[in-house]
């Protein structure tokens, strides 16, 4: 069941034609008397969420450019999705404008979090060349790439042997400190990462030789991966736990391996099909016969009619691509017949065809007469009635 949603211009009570600084000052009034803390009206939280989509959308000169065109469902068309997130409860007002003054709304979720527990490494990713075969049939590749692994010699703590971090005299071991802002509608406390401990909650005092104080080390990486039959361009493989190394225990990152495929110098590919050309010979074109063609799995023989046309298809059933999910399923492979006129001839083979056309010429000369009585005749009916 649909539901009518309200006019972003009409939530921050301006003008279709506001600027920018008066979607702001709308914004900010709006915020301070919506905001679940200090309304205590039951729809405050609506309100809320309401008036934040409303600003998220007006602030951006592309969102606000296609909601003028095209309204909420352009948005939607357009894949838009609300950028704050309340799953943590509904951030107070120094956070909201402290992240407003620092140059947008972006993600309202509750001011900067703690950044000294745990955390997981970052994705990587590497490109790695296939041949066309190998896309099609599978492969198993040995590669190499470089990611951060645990310091061994601190074991990821990043403090030299035998000592380890120490609580930070500044926050006291919580990595966050208050911070009171003076802003046009009065002072707001906020919380943000300590600045002395960069978040962490402690201070490396001995940093390890080995790492630096970082805890990690780059280290070159050999790993062999299996690439499925029916990959394709731009296919990504996860290779999980090959990113780098988490920071204070976290989890490790993944690896991506994105493929790229070399071309065939026979085939061509679109999706599970294969398509190829196939010359013949004029005399198997207009008599009939048999040709050799190259398919993946190697030589097959296919009929040609007498007759054939140039350019026609003929498709060899599940002779394609492996599916990558299912590889006892193929695709198709389609070759196309091109005629092959030879530009050099012998004697003999001029001789052959000069009585062809000879006899082809004398055929239409014989003809004529059938077709001229033919084409009088009808005009007779047309214009006398038989």
């Amino acid at each position: 069941m649909s539901t009518t949603r309200r006019d972003y211009y009409e939530i921050l009570g301006v003008s279709r034609s506001a600027s920018a600084e008066e979607i702001k000052r709308a914004f900010r009034k709006k915020a301070k008397e919506c905001h679940p803390d200090t309304n205590k009206s039951p729809d405050a939280e609506a309100q809320f969420k309401e008036l934040g989509e409303a600003y998220d959308v007006l602030s951006d000169t592309g969102k606000r450019q296609v909601y003028d065109n095209y309204g909420h469902d352009g948005l939607k068309s357009s894949g838009y999705q609300p950028q704050y997130d309340f799953s943590d409860g509904f951030p107070d007002l120094g956070d909201i404008f402290a992240s407003f003054f620092g140059g947008g709304f972006g993600g309202m979720g509750g001011g900067q979090r703690r950044r000294g527990g745990p955390q997981q490494g970052n994705d990587l990713r590497m490109d790695l060349a296939l041949e066309f075969n190998e896309a099609v049939f599978g492969a198993k590749k040995d590669i190499g790439f470089t990611h951060l692994e645990n310091c061994e010699p601190c074991q990821g703590s990043g403090a030299s042997p035998g000592s380890g971090p120490t609580v930070c005299t500044t926050c006291g071991g919580q990595g966050q400190v208050r911070q009171t802002t003076q802003t046009i509608i009065g002072h707001f406390t906020q919380i943000v990462g300590c600045p002395n401990c960069q978040g962490t909650g402690s201070i490396i005092v001995n940093p390890c030789a080995q790492c630096h104080g970082q805890g990690r080390t780059a280290v070159e990486t050999k790993r062999s991966i299996v690439i499925p039959p029916g990959v394709d361009q731009g296919t990504r493989l996860r290779v999980a736990g090959e990113g780098d190394a988490g920071v204070k225990g976290g989890p490790p990152g993944d690896l991506y391996v994105v493929l790229q495929i070399r071309p065939h110098a026979e085939f061509k590919r679109d999706g599970y099909h294969i398509y190829s050309l196939q010359e013949v010979p004029y005399p198997v074109m207009v008599l009939g016969g048999e040709v050799e063609v190259q398919t993946l799995d190697g030589s097959e023989t296919i009929k040609i009619p007498a007759g054939t046309k140039n350019g026609h298809i003929f498709t060899l059933k599940g002779a394609g691509v492996p599916h990558l999910n299912n590889s006892n399923k193929r695709g198709e492979h389609y070759v196309e017949v091109q005629v092959n006129i030879p530009t050099h001839l012998g004697s003999e083979e001029k001789k052959l065809l000069q009585r062809l056309q000879e006899l082809q010429e004398e055929k239409a000369r014989k003809d004529k007469p059938k077709q001229s009585a033919s084409f009088i005749g009808k005009m007779k009916e047309a214009f006398v009635g038989g």
